[in-house]
């Protein structure tokens, strides 16, 4: 008899009936009726790992995508400002600057008023990379947006966005 005490002295696991396991993403507390904290945790990690893989084939990772990123649409930042945006921590952002930086793809010029701050922009290489990984991310962006028409994505991006800006205060 499973669970008895003499199973239990061997060390034998009491086994859980087959009702108790969770279900697969999208269903139960993992699907609509979830908690909303929890579902835009589990959709945003589930868009971060395939994201993640997609862009290890060009040898980039999705911190470094974020900070290129940044760097084109507002070149100059230092990287205080990229940790802020990017939202990563200062450490992690030292480390992809070093990175980046080593690998050619950005460039660190002095601040023209503040000399201590060290603005960071893309360089030609930078920029290849950013186009090849955004190509990976379009991919990405184009399953996320499936069966959503124009409205409703506005309506997404809206709410999201409205989130962040929210609970930031």
């Amino acid at each position: 008899m499973k669970g008895s005490p003499r199973d239990r002295r061997a060390g034998a696991a009491p086994s859980q009936p087959d009702s108790i396991r969770p279900p697969p993403p999208g269903q139960g507390k993992r699907g609509e009726q979830g908690y909303f904290g929890y579902l835009l945790r589990q959709a945003a990690a589930a868009s971060r790992l395939t994201l993640e893989r997609s862009l290890a084939e060009l040898g980039a990772t999705p911190p470094q995508f974020v900070v290129l990123t940044m760097l084109k649409a507002y070149p100059g930042l230092s990287g205080a400002d990229l940790a802020r945006i990017a939202l990563l921590t200062p450490q992690t952002v030292g480390v992809i600057i070093r990175n980046l930086e080593r690998d050619g793809a950005i460039r660190m010029t002095p601040h023209p008023v503040h000399g201590r701050v060290l603005q960071w922009t893309l360089t030609r290489r930078g920029l290849a990379l950013l186009d090849k990984c955004r190509k990976h991310a379009m991919a990405l962006e184009r399953r996320l947006a499936a069966g959503l028409n124009p409205q409703r994505q506005a309506t997404v991006r809206r709410w999201l966005a409205k989130i962040a800006a929210d609970l930031q205060q």
